[in-house]
């Protein structure tokens, strides 16, 4: 992708910071202007003169430069990182032995800088990205798809993403799923998700839950609700994985949407984890004594594909919250933007669209 023009290029003042350089034939950075950009850092040109000596785009060298960069260390054995031309010539010869045919990106460096910046620092997948470029109409030179993007990334055609920023490599063959028991021994007085009406399960109606604790290293936990529908994500931080805080959230809830909570929660189906087995302390109202707000269902053991929404959203919430991670450190404030961040998601199942557009 250092790609540069040929022919005499012209710069247009779009405003400030924003120049186009228009030119139509391009080839790639040189092995001698490789040695010049070296010798002209040891000179401490920055990476703007470096590139209006040598009529190059600005981009390109900072490319070049980032692709080139090593440690060294001195006498002292003192680590420094510089720029070295042989480095940035053998990394550029073994991404042209990797790729093969000339890639479909070719010199597009704004399509580039997007998906590594959707990939590195806003988490998503490639195929979120790819998804999201169609569905927004988003334009650019080129057009890749999703494998592609994939090739590109395995054969490192990219200086700033590899396969350690995805979250999830390519999906293989799905495994299978078998059932290991039908009967939860320590909650047989749970409603069973046998129990479930034909709307639920064909998601053909909005308010059907599913929730699941995602823990960390400390104490405390957090609490995930997903929505079947429309894969909408409710987070909420729990002081511990205790009945008492799971029944506190639904509490708030309650009183937060009063005589709606049972048309938005209609049913919540969960696993059999300890602090989801007070059955009948989850579904009587806060509100009205006596009276139920909700039904819950509980899976079978072992069988977490029965709450699969949830799961594809623990596994997002992970990109943000590792195993291990105290999760006691997170604010309220960091809770609240991983929740916005999944219900802005683009989802393949809704055609890229966000759990957000598909409620609005």
């Amino acid at each position: 992708m250092e790609l540069r023009s040929n022919k005499v290029t012209e710069v247009t003042e779009m405003g400030q910071g924003n120049d186009t350089i228009k030119g139509r034939k391009w080839e790639q950075v040189s092995e001698r202007e490789r040695y010049k950009i070296e010798g002209y850092l040891k000179i401490k040109m920055s990476a703007k003169e470096i590139a209006e000596e040598l009529g190059r785009d600005r981009r390109t060298i900072e490319r070049e430069i980032a692709r080139g960069m090593t440690i060294q260390r001195d006498y002292e054995y003192r680590e420094r990182e510089v720029y070295l031309a042989d480095v940035g010539q053998r990394k550029h010869e073994e991404a042209a032995s990797n790729k093969g045919r000339g890639l479909k990106i070719g010199h597009d460096h704004k399509l580039a800088e997007h998906i590594e910046n959707k990939i590195k620092n806003e988490k998503y997948s490639p195929d979120a990205v790819i998804g999201e470029i169609k569905a927004k109409g988003l334009e650019f030179e080129t057009t890749i798809c999703t494998k592609t993007l994939y090739n590109y990334i395995d054969t490192g055609i990219f200086l700033n993403i590899s396969n350690k920023d995805l979250p999830v490599k390519r999906e293989g063959k799905k495994r299978g799923y078998k059932r290991v028991r039908k009967v939860a021994l320590h909650n047989t007085k749970g409603r069973s998700i046998e129990e479930r009406s034909e709307e639920i399960e064909n998601r053909e109606e909005y308010g059907h839950w599913e929730m699941d604790c995602v823990e960390g290293s400390g104490k405390g936990c957090l609490l995930v609700m997903t929505e079947r529908k429309s894969r909408k994500e409710l987070i909420f931080k729990l002081p511990a994985k205790s009945q008492s805080s799971v029944q506190a959230v639904l509490n708030r809830l309650e009183r937060k949407h009063k005589g709606r909570f049972k048309e938005i929660f209609r049913s919540i189906t969960m696993d059999n984890g300890s602090e989801f087995l007070a059955m009948e302390s989850l579904e009587r109202s806060c509100l009205k004594p006596g009276k139920r707000r909700t039904t819950c269902y509980y899976a079978h053991p072992y069988s977490a594909y029965e709450r699969g929404s949830n799961e594809t959203a623990n596994k997002l919430i992970r990109r943000f919250v590792p195993k291990g991670f105290n999760i006691d450190k997170l604010s309220d404030r960091d809770v609240m933007r991983i929740e916005r961040w999944m219900n802005n998601y683009p989802h393949r199942i809704f055609g890229y669209k966000t759990a957000n557009d598909m409620t609005a």
